[in-house]
């Protein structure tokens, strides 16, 4: 099963539309995961429509309207690993700590909200993900996002893809 993991799109504050590239990878994916701060309806209505499963949840920047479509938290069991997606996880230090023991019974968490790509291991169980702003790299070197692929009970093939500046 492969995944596309997003965060942080801000459309249409941050870019215009989302990157081709993305778009591209929203084709080849099984599932599609997106950590918040959608900004506008009209992102998640075109994953919606473009995705085979779509499991997303809301972010700070995201209003009334996001906010009755999308959960806070996501939860998902994908071929034996047990997700589950949250925009915000407070700050970076501590956050291994504090993330086992918010999500005892996941396998991974996805996150956004820093912008920062982040792949980390909490109480050798958690795999904390964040794939960083496809559209918005703030202090990062370019934006970014992530593919995985799960199988037989594994996260396996995580891979964090750097998008090329916007012209």
């Amino acid at each position: 099963m492969r995944l596309l993991l997003m965060s942080d799109t801000h459309v249409p504050l941050r870019a215009k539309q989302l990157p081709e590239e993305l778009l591209a990878q929203v084709a080849r994916a099984d599932v599609v995961i997106h950590a918040g701060d959608w900004v506008d309806t009209a992102t998640l209505d075109l994953l919606e429509a473009r995705s085979r499963r779509l499991i997303g949840v809301y972010g700070n920047n995201d209003g009334p309207p996001l906010r009755a479509r999308l959960p806070e938290v996501a939860y998902a069991e994908l071929d034996g690993v047990r997700f589950g997606v949250v925009h915000e996880t407070g700050p970076s230090r501590g956050r291994e700590t504090r993330c086992a023991a918010r999500f005892p019974e996941l396998d991974v968490l996805v996150f956004g909200h820093s912008h920062i790509p982040w792949d980390s291991v909490a109480e050798d169980r958690l795999r904390l993900i964040n794939p960083g702003s496809p559209t918005d790299r703030r202090r990062q070197p370019s934006c970014t996002y992530m593919t995985a692929e799960v199988s037989s009970g594994r996260l396996t093939g995580v891979e964090l893809h750097r998008l090329p500046p916007r012209g």
